[in-house]
């Protein structure tokens, strides 16, 4: 039998954590804990021991994975004889017939179809909340493989909701360190960290804070406020009211609805579906499928953009085909949706009005809720500051939909202009 000494040597946490021998395992680790460190190791490990196995690592983005954990993989790798590195596909390639391949969680067709005996998530509270139920978990069921999630929290979203279901699972690793608790980083260290970053900044990344705002996140206040308000919760479908939708449309990206019942001067998120790549004949058979008494329909004014083709028909015209009329004004042939088009900007001021008016559904919206609490300003690297415009990843669409909902005028949803003053109060939008 061959012996390859790895040149890694594991912190206290970290032999804890490859030596447990759980199927699945989720770290709650603050910045500088060395976890990416850990669980390349884990990878490669697993990779040397098994023969002719595959395994992935997955960061939220592929250029992530590359700065993050690419340099690491080959640094404890390469003492392996025979290991070649595919630098254009950021696969490790070992002479016994395994191998690890970098992901991003951006690119999630990518990774359909493959078979894994083990998978990495890292900094999972960035990454779409059905990547792994939905894409990852088939792909280890026939070979009885072991995922690990990592990352630092960044609210109460998949990742939490993950180690707390799991904490007092047996069948599970779980663990939480504080920079505090750790002992990794000097107190001088940390001194100069607590002075350079804002209080929710420090305590969402060296101690692990769940209930922190995510840094440069459009509505955390207001998500936070409604978590301390239980207006994030159970919201039971009420057979008597019709459920109204709004969507985000999409084509190579995900297309997102939002069903809603509108109670007074609440407004209740019921329920939340999204998919990728399908057209409306899919939508409509989700919407047939769900027991609900459907009122309005509501979409962007893009829906009646024709599609490109001799025979060209409007998304609007497909939809309605099929039975999902979208509310319009103006004549037949030139209609346009009554969501305005109006800038981003005043949409996402609408949401925030409006949020105080939201019952969501815990669980039915738990997607959702995930989107809303990462939509978040997109940051520039070359200036060192948030730009004044969203980051446009997988949180977009759900966001999208919820502002779509915000921006609609209330008659269109037959609500009494007089009840609901204080709901849109003075704001004016422009182009209404």
């Amino acid at each position: 039998m061959t012996t390859i000494t790895i040149p890694y040597k594991p912190r206290k946490w970290a032999i804890d954590f490859h030596d447990s021998g759980k199927r699945f395992s989720v770290l709650v680790m603050h910045r500088r804990a060395g976890k990416t460190v850990a669980a390349s190791n884990h990878l490669i490990r697993a990779a040397l021991v098994n023969k002719n196995t595959k395994y992935a690592y997955i960061a939220p983005t592929y250029k992530q994975a590359k700065n993050i954990a690419w340099d690491e993989m080959k640094r404890y790798a390469r003492v392996v004889p025979g290991v070649t590195f595919n630098e254009s596909e950021l696969r490790v390639d070992f002479p016994n017939g395994s191998r690890i391949t970098l992901y991003g969680a951006d690119n999630p067709d990518s990774l359909r179809g493959i078979t894994l005996w083990g998978v990495v998530f890292d900094e999972y509270s960035q990454q779409p909340s059905n990547i792994w139920t939905e894409i990852i978990a088939p792909t280890l069921s026939s070979t009885g493989g072991w995922a690990v999630w990592i990352g630092t929290p960044k609210g109460k979203n998949a990742f939490y909701k993950l180690y707390e279901d799991n904490i007092n699972n047996d069948q599970w690793y779980t663990g939480l360190l504080k920079a505090s608790e750790s002992g990794i980083l000097p107190e001088s260290e940390l001194d100069i960290q607590r002075k350079n970053m804002s209080e929710d900044e420090y305590l969402q990344e060296y101690e692990c804070s769940w209930l922190a705002s995510i840094k440069g996140a459009y509505y955390s206040k207001e998500i936070q406020t409604a978590r301390n308000q239980n207006r994030i919760t159970n919201v039971p479908y009420d057979e008597k009211i019709p459920v109204h939708t709004w969507w985000d449309l999409g084509v190579g990206d995900a297309t997102s609805i939002i069903f809603v019942q509108n109670v007074g001067k609440e407004w209740r998120f019921i329920d939340y579906y999204e998919n990728v790549g399908e057209g409306f004949k899919h939508y409509a058979k989700i919407l047939k499928e769900k027991p609900y008494l459907y009122g309005k329909h509501f979409a962007p004014h893009d829906i009646a953009v024709r599609m490109l083709g001799e025979n060209a028909m409007t998304r609007l015209e497909i939809a309605k085909g099929l039975g999902i009329v979208f509310e319009t004004k103006g004549e037949a042939g030139k209609e346009t949706t009554v969501v305005p088009s109006i800038s981003i900007d005043d949409g996402i001021n609408a949401v925030r009005m409006r949020f105080s008016t939201l019952w969501i559904d815990a669980t039915k919206c738990d997607k959702l809720i995930n989107a809303l609490t990462h939509y978040r300003k997109k940051w520039n690297d070359n200036m060192g500051m948030f730009e004044d415009k969203p980051l446009h990843d997988w949180s977009s669409h759900a966001s999208d939909a919820t502002r779509y909902w915000a921006v609609t005028p209330p008659e269109f949803c037959h609500i009494d202009d007089s009840e609901d003053d204080e709901v849109w109060g003075d704001y004016t939008f422009k182009g209404i």
